[in-house]
């Protein structure tokens, strides 16, 4: 049974750091692209970054860049996303999903996601 478990949010003051861990269990991370999204209340969800194992390519969406860091525990079985210099706008809901052996931009490829974990960024 493939399932994915997400964990390390909480709230955090601007400018600083979280790392999320994405646990994956049912399948093997070396065969699979994982990619995270965030939806803020009131917003569609939008992906933040994935990273393909295919070819070990990385994306990020344009505002986290040289700020978010995805990567992969493949012995683990984990993904994370390392945070760094968080902003406001920064604060939603971050969800970890896989799809097949290639990162894709639509959400409606990914076919297993997990429950959440929540990130609010405020004084």
């Amino acid at each position: 049974q493939v399932r994915l478990v997400e964990s390390g949010g909480g709230l955090v003051q601007p400018g600083g750091s979280l790392r999320l861990s994405c646990r994956a269990s049912g399948f093997g991370l070396q065969s699979f692209a994982v990619a995270w999204f965030r939806q803020a209340p009131g917003r569609n969800r939008e992906g933040v970054t994935c990273i393909s194992t295919k070819d070990g390519s990385e994306y990020y969406e344009d505002s986290v860049k040289g700020r978010f860091t995805i990567s992969r525990d493949i012995a683990a079985n984990v993904v994370y996303l390392q945070m760094d210099n968080l902003k406001p706008e920064d604060t939603a809901t971050y969800y970890c999903a896989r799809t097949g052996s290639l990162c894709a931009i639509d959400t409606h490829k990914y076919g297993y996601w997990g429950q959440g974990t929540q990130v609010v960024v405020s004084t």
